[in-house]
C-alpha cells in the first residue's frame, strides 16, 4: 500500500524514459520522474519517498520535502485565490487546495495561515483547511504533566497564546510566562504544566521544575562569555531587562545564577555577575 500525503519507504522496480517504478510491499506501484531520480541506484534499491496527487490527479512520487504533511498542521502561505479557493505554497510542485468552505476567513494572497493537511473522503484529493479546531480535541489526552510536547502557536488571546500540542491537543501559554519573542505559526518545544479537570491544558516553555535549573545556568554561563565576562544583571535588576537579554524569568535567571555561583563558575557582585576564569 501507497499512502498518499505521506513518506513512504519503496522498492526500486524498474527503469523507463519518463522515471524510475517504485513499488510497495503489496505490489501497488508509483513514479518517480526523472527529475527526482538519484544519479546513482540500482534495481531493488529502496528510496524514501513523498507521495501525492500531480497536476493531472495521477499518483507520483517526489524527493522534495512539503512543508506539511497528512494528518498533520503547517504554516503555509497562499500564492494563488481563483473562485474555487485557495492555493497554498506546501513546497512541492502542485499548490495545496483549501476550498472556500474550509478557510475561517476568506484568505488573501501573500498572507499566512495554520492549516491541517487531510485526504477529503469525497474526493480523495489531499486538501488543506484553516478551521483548525475541528482538528483538534482535548477529550481524550494522550499526554501527562512535565512532559516535552511538539508545539505549534496558533493565535493571540486576552490569556496568552494558543498552541497545538503533538498535532493533537489545544494548549495555552500565558502572557506572564514567555520570556522571548513568539508569533503564530512558530514550532517550539514546550512541557505540561498542567492538566485542568476539564482537559484544558496550560503549557510552559521552559523545563519543569528543577530540569530549568541546568538550562538557565548553561545560558547565562554562555551569554557572559560572548559579553566579555560580565552583565549587569543581579537580584535588584528589573525582571523586564533580564527577560530581554536572556529570554527568561527573574526566578529562573536567580536559580541559573546559583547553580552557577555554587559550582564556583560566576562571582556575584552589587554591579553584576562575573565570569570566573576556568582554572
Amino acid at each position: 500500500m501507497i499512502e498518499l500525503g505521506n513518506y513512504n519507504t519503496l522498492e526500486i522496480v524498474r527503469d523507463t524514459s519518463v522515471g524510475l517504478f517504485l513499488s510497495s510491499d503489496t505490489g501497488a506501484e508509483i513514479l518517480l520522474p526523472n527529475k527526482y531520480v538519484p544519479k546513482t541506484y540500482e534495481i531493488g534499491n529502496s528510496l524514501n519517498v513523498f507521495c501525492y496527487l500531480d497536476h493531472e490527479e495521477r499518483p507520483v512520487a517526489t524527493t522534495l520535502i512539503p512543508f506539511v504533511k497528512r494528518n498533520t498542521f503547517g504554516f503555509l502561505k497562499v500564492v494563488e485565490v481563483n473562485k474555487i479557493g485557495a492555493f497554498l505554497d506546501w513546497g512541492l510542485e502542485k499548490h495545496l487546495f483549501v476550498p472556500f468552505r474550509e478557510q475561517r476567513d476568506k484568505m488573501k494572497e501573500g498572507q499566512w495561515y495554520v492549516i491541517y493537511c487531510y485526504m477529503d473522503e469525497q474526493s480523495f484529493r489531499l486538501v488543506g483547511s484553516n478551521k483548525i479546531d475541528r482538528f483538534l480535541s482535548n477529550e481524550n489526552l494522550t499526554v501527562k504533566p512535565r512532559e516535552e510536547v511538539d508545539l505549534m502557536v496558533t493565535r493571540l488571546t486576552d490569556l496568552g497564546w494558543e498552541v497545538i500540542i503533538n498535532d493533537k491537543h489545544r494548549g495555552l501559554v500565558y502572557s506572564n510566562e514567555i520570556f522571548k519573542r513568539i508569533a503564530v505559526g512558530n514550532k517550539l518545544k514546550g512541557y505540561i504544566k498542567t492538566i485542568r479537570p476539564d482537559n484544558k491544558i496550560d503549557i510552559s516553555l521552559e523545563p519543569i521544575g528543577q530540569k530549568i535549573l541546568e538550562p538557565a545556568a548553561e545560558k547565562i554561563y554562555h551569554t557572559l562569555k560572548h559579553h566579555g565576562g560580565f552583565l549587569p544583571l543581579h537580584d535588584k535588576s528589573d525582571p523586564k531587562e533580564i527577560t530581554k537579554q536572556l529570554e527568561m524569568s527573574k526566578k529562573t535567571f536567580k536559580k541559573g545564577c546559583g547553580t552557577l555561583y555554587k559550582a564556583r563558575k560566576i562571582d556575584i557582585k552589587e554591579d553584576g555577575i562575573y565570569l570566573i576564569s576556568d582554572q
